[in-house]
C-alpha cells in the first residue's frame, strides 16, 4: 500500500501535467478565452452580418502580446507567405473545413515569409480584435514570429 501511495504521489503530477501541455509542457490558455465569444446581427455598407461581441478577458488581450499554439491555413497560392490563417485544430477539422466557428482561427501578419507546414507550431504576435470589418477575420495577430513546433 505505501508503494502504491509513492507511485501514484510521482505520477500524478507528470499525468495531470500532461494532458494540459502544449508547446515545451506549457499550457495554452488563450485558445479558451478566444472560443468564448457571442454573435449579433448588425448591418453596414455590404449588407447584414454577424458581429462578434467579446468578452472581457478577450478585451484584455486585445493589442497585447501573445503566444498559441495551432496549425498553418495556407491561402491559395499556399506554399510561402507572410499572410496566412492560424486555426486551433488541423486543416482537415477547421473552421474552413466547415467544423469550427470563427472563433478557431486566427488572420496572421508575419514579420517574414514562412513556408507552410502541417505540422502543429506556436506562434508569437500582436492581437488585435475585429469587430468592425466583416471582410477580415475576428482575431488578428501581427507582427507574428514562428517560435517552433508545438507538441500537443
Amino acid at each position: 500500500m505505501k508503494t502504491l501511495r509513492i507511485l501514484i504521489l510521482i505520477l500524478f503530477p507528470i499525468v495531470g501535467f500532461a494532458q494540459k501541455s502544449t508547446y515545451k509542457g506549457f499550457p495554452s490558455l488563450i485558445w479558451p478565452k478566444l472560443y468564448d465569444i457571442t454573435f449579433v446581427k448588425a448591418t453596414d455598407d455590404l449588407g447584414e452580418f454577424d458581429k462578434p461581441v467579446f468578452t472581457d478577458k478577450v478585451k484584455a488581450l486585445n493589442g497585447k502580446l501573445i503566444t498559441l499554439p495551432g496549425y498553418m491555413v495556407p491561402f491559395e497560392n499556399g506554399i510561402k507567405g507572410a499572410h496566412f490563417m492560424f486555426s486551433s485544430m488541423p486543416l482537415n477539422a477547421c473552421f474552413f473545413c466547415g467544423v469550427g466557428g470563427p472563433e478557431t482561427v486566427v488572420e496572421v501578419f508575419s514579420k517574414e515569409v514562412v513556408t507552410y507546414t502541417e505540422k502543429p507550431i506556436e506562434i508569437k504576435g500582436i492581437l488585435r480584435l475585429n469587430e468592425k470589418d466583416p471582410e477580415k477575420m475576428i482575431y488578428v495577430i501581427e507582427g507574428a514570429e514562428i517560435m517552433g513546433e508545438a507538441g500537443f
